[in-house]
């Protein structure tokens, strides 16, 4: 897939920056979200790409969000938060757990009810989530030094299952993607810039209609697991 529109969750630093700048170098549509829309705005006039405010935690923000841009044919879900880093699980405040959750998971969640629906209507897309290596499904483990943020990409990828077989036979496509260790403001560490694993998402988004769902792709990995 080269042509239509791609909506980004969280894109205006990072990977999903990284990503809509990818995007569009292939000729996309993009649509650069984020929840504040001065930084949306700023982001995208510097990308040249479209943008709208979304704020995965808010209903009526989601809601505006796909009012204003309708059904795109690739939905990356990349807007994520990593805020118990260093604690393990009988220590960890709980507090940073349930925010983790309303980001990463119910966010998320929230985004898929929203646009999803309206590519199953059409019978065309790809809705990718954003996961990561900490998850015990797909042959992964969960790692307890970020109780919280290992949980919910877990959970995700649950998601992504059910949501596969939910929508199989209808056109739509829900996998998610693992770039790997990546370098970012959320986890300044890995050596990873964000325009390599941007190049490796947007391979796994841009993959032509008919391609596998349900799947968990991971950069580095020579085959996709489910």
């Amino acid at each position: 897939m080269t042509t239509g529109t791609a909506l980004i969750t969280g894109a205006n630093r990072g990977i999903g920056r990284a990503v809509a700048a990818e995007l569009h170098r292939r000729g996309l549509d993009v649509v650069l979200t984020a929840r504040d829309p001065d930084r949306a705005r700023a982001a995208a006039a510097e990308l040249g790409t479209r943008w709208t405010d979304l704020d995965t935690t808010d209903p009526d923000s989601v809601a505006r969000a796909a009012k204003t841009v309708g059904a795109p044919d690739i939905l990356l879900c990349n807007a994520g938060v990593l805020l118990d880093a260093g604690t393990e699980p009988l220590a960890v405040p709980l507090e940073l757990v349930e925010r983790t959750l309303r980001v990463n998971l119910l966010g998320t969640w929230r985004v898929l009810q929203e646009f999803v629906p309206a590519m199953v209507r059409r019978g065309s897309g790809h809705a990718l989530v954003v996961s990561s290596g900490t998850t015990a499904e797909f042959g992964g483990r969960l790692f307890p030094g970020t109780p919280g943020y290992s949980l919910s990409k877990s959970a995700l990828n649950g998601l992504t299952t059910m949501l596969a077989a939910t929508t199989e036979g209808t056109g739509v496509r829900v996998n998610a993607v693992n770039p790997g260790r990546v370098r970012t403001r959320m986890m300044p560490g890995p050596h990873q810039p964000p325009e390599e694993a941007a190049r490796y998402i947007a391979d796994v988004a841009t993959q032509p209609h008919g391609g596998p769902t349900g799947r968990f792709f991971a950069a580095h990995s020579s085959t996709t697991q489910e």
